[in-house]
């Protein structure tokens, strides 16, 4: 950069101006900066352009703060302490840790000040020691405040989130004890009945035995339900490459006798097609989403079905899971996808359900697991189409 005739005088707003034309290049240089003590890749650290959009605007910020002499401290500067709000929301919502804020805001200080030396030096009259002492003790108080600002905000959001989970946990726990001790109690009473007088009788007997079957067939859907909401999200995937429409027909065979139970026709239409995937993942979304739709039948259609489809677009290969049950009512599509969420808990002993909610929670993270997207279509008593839009570059040619 050319040298200078301004007076020494002016040193604070002379800085103030030369940070805030070559704000971009300060960013810049923080960034290589950072990036070379990085142990990983700057995505990682970075996922997204916004804090490396939000980084030159909070320099700016800095430059009219460490530019004017004033009474006011950093902390009273509301546009400062909004970019550092911004930033711990950001840094928060990028899963960011508060050693890594430590470390950008320490050398976002230190290249700040390396950038007022260089120009200080490049000044054609001697600095004021006092005016730059003063530029510099005003740069140190913003980053500090800038720090504390951003941290207070990054923790703050991590304690909410901690309340939240302890609450949902809290609530899971409960829910977890009512739902299994149900099904333990159910087949705790029909085999002490089988043992008593009342149990000798053959259709009695047979009763009993059907009760003990089903609620333990329930305690073993629940529990591998639970299984999945637990395992690690960086398990290793079965990836295989498989016919998909092998995958529907061994998922139809799993859900058979349960619809048989509530005279529901299973309707397979998918073709040969052969996909590299996390066969076991799509299979526990075919059988949850299928299993749900024969749950909630509509008992005033003469012929319920389900229906699988598949459909395929250039960026994706869709499987289509339809069905002519009571549908979703539109205020609740948008929650189908939550933990504990059901859509018709009041109904449950019309239509012999039962269950706790996390069938579809569990569709949506093994989706999202395989790199695809889920979508539903539904209007009350006109039945459901769940879509589960899978990558095309699974396709095998």
């Amino acid at each position: 950069m050319p040298t200078t005739t301004e007076l020494s005088s002016d040193f604070g707003s002379l800085i103030a101006e030369r940070i805030r034309s070559s704000h971009q290049e300060i960013a810049e240089r923080w960034l290589d900066r950072l990036k070379s003590l990085l142990p990983v890749g700057a995505d990682e650290i970075f996922p997204s352009d916004q804090m490396l959009d939000h980084i030159p605007a909070l320099i700016r910020e800095i430059a009219d703060y460490v530019g004017v002499e004033s009474t006011d401290t950093v902390a009273a500067n509301t546009a400062i302490q909004s970019k550092a709000h911004e930033l711990g929301e950001l840094r928060f919502a990028q899963k960011a840790s508060v050693h890594q804020l430590l470390r950008e805001y320490r050398l976002l200080g230190a290249v700040i000040a390396n950038f007022i030396g260089d120009q200080a030096s490049d000044l054609t009259k001697p600095t004021d020691p006092a005016a730059a002492i003063a530029v510099m003790m005003r740069l140190n108080e913003a980053v500090f405040v800038l720090l504390q600002i951003t941290v207070d905000t990054f923790v703050g959001r991590y304690a909410e989130r901690i309340d939240e989970q302890t609450t949902r946990l809290e609530g899971f726990n409960r829910m977890v004890s009512h739902e299994l001790r149900q099904p333990l109690n159910a087949v705790h009473v029909a085999l002490e009945l089988m043992g008593s007088e009342a149990g000798r009788d053959e259709d009695k007997q047979r009763h009993y035995l059907d009760v003990a079957s089903r609620n333990a067939r329930r305690l073993g859907d629940l529990m591998r339900m639970l299984g999945t909401l637990v395992r690690p999200e960086h398990d290793n995937p079965q990836v295989q490459t498989v016919d998909l429409s092998k995958i529907v027909g061994d998922a139809l065979r799993q859900v058979r006798d349960a619809a048989d139970a509530k005279g529901v026709e299973l309707r397979n239409r998918v073709e040969a097609l052969n996909l590299t995937l996390d066969v076991a993942r799509l299979e526990l979304v075919l059988v949850n989403l299928l299993s749900n739709a024969i749950k909630y039948r509509d008992p005033a259609k003469a012929e319920p079905f389900v229906e699988v489809s598949l459909a395929s677009a250039d960026t994706a290969v869709q499987i289509r899971v339809r069905d002519n049950g009571l549908g979703i009512p539109t205020a609740d599509q948008g929650k189908v996808f939550s933990r504990f969420f059901r859509a018709y808990p009041d109904r449950d002993g019309e239509l012999g359900t039962d269950g706790i909610g996390l069938g579809l929670a569990i569709v949506s993270e093994c989706v999202k697991a395989m790199r695809g997207k889920i979508a539903l279509e539904s209007a009350e008593g006109a039945g459901a189409t769940f879509i589960v839009a899978l990558p095309a570059d699974s396709t095998i040619s």
